[in-house]
């Protein structure tokens, strides 16, 4: 009689899924110890922002062209909401729908890292713009900057797509929660963001706005580490469900990431309107599709593009920065913390 409790207990145990309605409480056994590891590698990413020093930018700001400046104040501008609509989606979708104790100890890290980001860009608009008008239309680009709006509003369409999803109870449910944590992961974490890093990265390579750059270090690994996290549950789903993922949810995704490098395409359109020497739009558009294409590997579908990152500063100057720097930085918040860290920079 005991064995066949056992085996019965064990076998609910088994047919328990990630998405499983619900709020599991119980981190022993950990059913899904990768999570739990995501969380310790994120608290030795520890960063605040008194430690960048954007006031080193102040002169490179009067050096720009007018094209330069052009490009920086729609960059900030972008910056100015776009974390704040991240951190809305995990607090009103993902937060409630993953239920694993040891994901939703990720998912609290990441909202406490995306507030970290919101106060990074605050201090950088208060630095870069010093005029109350001029950071005020910054905040409210969503609402009068064409192409900021159009990323903002396929942001609120995907946060919308599940909002009225309490329980994911049906296949549909499940599928509808997937294509709104693949389209934050792939396409706004993992494109939009991500193009917002190569402007940032090609003027430091031109010897300017090192705060900045120094600043988007930390916000790359966090963003990295938050498309890992998210990779990592749909991976997960996969093996425990694996008819959630048919052709038609392949086939959305596909088309949900042409439309993200369409709208970061019209946002490169007009960065770069003025002709800012050294960064062509051609360029900017094939360096997004290989970063669709990247996302659609980690996704495990065929690429979209075939294109090749045209950017020497991205891979040759970036990535062996940045893991040296993420390897210094940890020794110095290991705090009663062991283990090891892998970070793959994934441009």
């Amino acid at each position: 009689m005991t064995t066949t409790q056992n085996t019965g207990l064990e076998n609910t145990a088994r047919k328990k899924a990630l998405l499983d309605p619900g709020m599991d409480l119980t981190l022993r056994p950990m059913r899904y110890p990768l999570f739990y590891e995501r969380f310790r590698d994120a608290i030795k990413n520890t960063w605040t922002v008194e430690e960048v020093d954007l006031h080193t930018d102040l002169a490179d700001l009067n050096k720009l062209t007018d094209a330069e400046r052009h490009l920086i104040n729609r960059l900030v501008a972008f910056f100015a909401t776009g974390d704040t609509i991240v951190a809305n989606n995990l607090v009103l979708n993902l937060y409630e729908h993953v239920n694993a104790p040891e994901a939703r100890l990720y998912l609290s890290r990441q909202l406490f890292e995306e507030a970290v980001h919101v106060q990074f860009y605050l201090t950088l608009l208060d630095t870069y713009l010093p005029d109350d008008k001029e950071r005020a239309a910054a905040f409210a680009a969503v609402d009068n900057i064409p192409s900021i709006r159009d990323k903002a509003e396929f942001c609120f369409r995907w946060i919308d797509s599940i909002e009225h999803l309490n329980r994911l109870e049906t296949k549909d449910d499940r599928r509808a929660f997937l294509l709104n944590l693949i389209c934050f992961a792939a396409c706004i974490e993992g494109l939009f963001f991500y193009g917002a890093f190569a402007y940032v990265y090609f003027l430091r390579s031109r010897g300017l706005l090192n705060g900045l750059a120094s600043g988007t270090n930390w916000v790359f690994r966090d963003e990295s580490m938050h498309m890992t996290f998210a990779f990592d549950v749909v991976d997960t789903v996969r093996r425990e469900e694996p008819d959630l993922f048919d052709d038609e949810l392949h086939a959305q995704v596909r088309q949900m990431l042409r439309e993200a490098v369409d709208a970061e395409v019209q946002f490169a359109e007009d960065l770069l309107t003025g002709g800012v020497a050294g960064l062509t739009l051609s360029d900017m558009r094939e360096y997004l599709q290989h970063v669709a294409d990247r996302r659609l590997a980690a996704l495990g579908l065929e690429p979209e593009y075939g294109s090749k990152n045209p950017f020497a500063f991205m891979e040759l100057q970036d990535v062996q920065e940045l893991s040296n720097f993420f390897e210094r930085r940890v020794s110095a918040y290991q705090v009663a913390v062991t283990g090891t860290v892998n970070f793959d920079e994934d441009f």
